[in-house]
């Protein structure tokens, strides 16, 4: 998949993607937003307030995923801590937890869902043309690459990818191996958020 960034005048960032590729980066950005999940003004709609006074969780998420995409604040897995100051990262991290992660769920719910609404609005304005050129602004492309970051990291955890060493190995993996389409799509949006990085750059 060849589509890489380039940078526009002015500003912002453009894209040639074909439909198989706006498909495959709708999808991860579908998936993504359902394993964030919806936010507190959508599980109380008829509480204006709930969003702003709500406390979010004080432990870290169950799910590897997310465990990657919400880490603790105070822990160092490559230092180990004595049991008291494990068990005081602990605390900090919980209580950090609590009041950041809600805010840190909306930011990337937000950024996933800029990025598929600017993806419908290129499959509508492209419908029947196999693929459009996606044109985005600055605060568009910033969106982006956060998201394509997080969609990383996503696919990075399922395939326990934790320095490296584990990227090196997969470009080794044979073409029969399950996790063959994963890794691909992990490499190609590894290419997609360094050329974009490359045109945000003064």
């Amino acid at each position: 998949m060849p589509g890489t960034f380039e940078p526009l005048p002015g500003g912002g960032a453009a894209v040639a993607l074909d439909d198989v590729e706006i498909s495959i980066i709708r999808s991860l950005a579908v998936q993504l937003l359902e394993l964030i999940g919806p936010g507190p003004a959508e599980d109380a709609p008829d509480d204006p307030l709930a969003e702003l006074f709500a406390e979010g969780p004080s432990e870290p998420p169950a799910d590897p995923v997310l465990r990657r995409l919400f880490p603790d604040a105070y822990s160092d897995p490559e230092q180990p801590a004595s049991p008291r100051d494990a068990e005081e990262q602990r605390a900090y991290s919980a209580e950090f937890r609590r009041y950041t992660e809600n805010d840190l769920r909306a930011g990337k719910r937000d950024n996933a869902l800029a990025v598929i609404r600017s993806l419908d609005a290129l499959s509508s304005a492209s419908a029947g043309e196999g693929g459009a050129v996606l044109k985005l602004s600055v605060e568009e492309s910033q969106q982006w690459l956060s998201a394509l970051n997080d969609l990383r990291l996503a696919i990075g955890s399922r395939l326990e990818i934790t320095d490296e060493e584990d990227t090196d190995l997969l470009y080794r993996l044979p073409d029969e191996d399950p996790r063959k389409p994963m890794v691909m799509a992990y490499l190609w949006l590894g290419g997609l958020q360094e050329t974009l990085v490359g045109t945000l750059m003064p």
